[in-house]
């Protein structure tokens, strides 16, 4: 399913077989396939670990995976369904020092997840605003074992409004971390916008509901990035 804005109540259901879901991203050229627990950000832990270890067993790809971990415990539990990568969000904004640990027991296989709405970090699966803007926790996340920083604005997330360019470079331009933008990616012209902002730092962008609705094709968005 897809959120408008990350609010439960506005969902939109694609699919009752998740597994089939990801298959079909694999063979239409995904080279990573994100996955969120919305059920374990909300709740504070993994939700749907069964579901993500055969969407894992089923895919060549790697699964980057976001939602509910809370605890190293949890990570490492995690990382044994087969997810290749795990976002840590709310872990991060509340205890950023055990979001760190976790990154230098477990290099490249920790993504900092920031999600923001009107500059600051939102956590528990956004339904709490923190008072830390989203540039001071990038800040501390900008270290070698952090696999990336994923950056969410929370208001274009699922609402087919565009990327937040601004804060995206603003972002790629604070830290030396790789950036993985989120939110409001539309069509291919946003692909290009997100484009421009490679040299910057932007290592990539995450696409849901418009490769779901049909706005963004995947295999030409795919074709887009491959020529650099």
């Amino acid at each position: 399913m897809r959120l408008r804005q990350g609010r439960m109540d506005d969902e939109t259901v694609f699919s009752d077989d998740p597994v089939a879901m990801a298959l079909r991203w694999q063979g239409l050229g995904a080279l990573r396939l994100h996955v969120v627990d919305l059920d374990g950000a909300v709740e504070g832990r993994p939700a749907n670990a069964e579901v993500i270890k055969r969407i894992c067993a089923a895919l060549d790809i790697p699964v980057q995976l976001g939602g509910g971990v809370r605890d190293l415990d949890g990570l490492e539990r995690t990382l044994a369904l087969g997810v290749d990568r795990v976002i840590l969000g709310t872990l991060a904004a509340r205890e950023p020092q055990t979001a760190l640990e976790a990154a230098r027991r477990f290099p490249q296989r920790v993504v900092i997840g920031i999600d923001a709405r009107d500059g600051m970090v939102a956590v528990q699966g956004w339904t709490e605003q923190s008072k830390l803007h989203f540039l001071d926790a990038a800040r501390g996340f900008d270290v070698p074992e952090v696999a990336a920083i994923v950056f969410t604005d929370i208001a274009r997330d699922g609402m087919h409004s565009g990327p937040n360019l601004e804060s995206t470079r603003q972002l790629c331009q604070a830290v030396n971390a790789p950036i993985i933008a989120a939110g409001g990616v539309h069509d291919l012209d946003d692909v290009r916008r997100l484009m421009a902002m490679a040299p910057l730092g932007l290592a990539g962008f995450i696409t849901g509901r418009a490769i779901y609705e049909g706005t963004l094709d995947l295999a030409e968005a795919l074709a887009l990035t491959a020529q650099g």
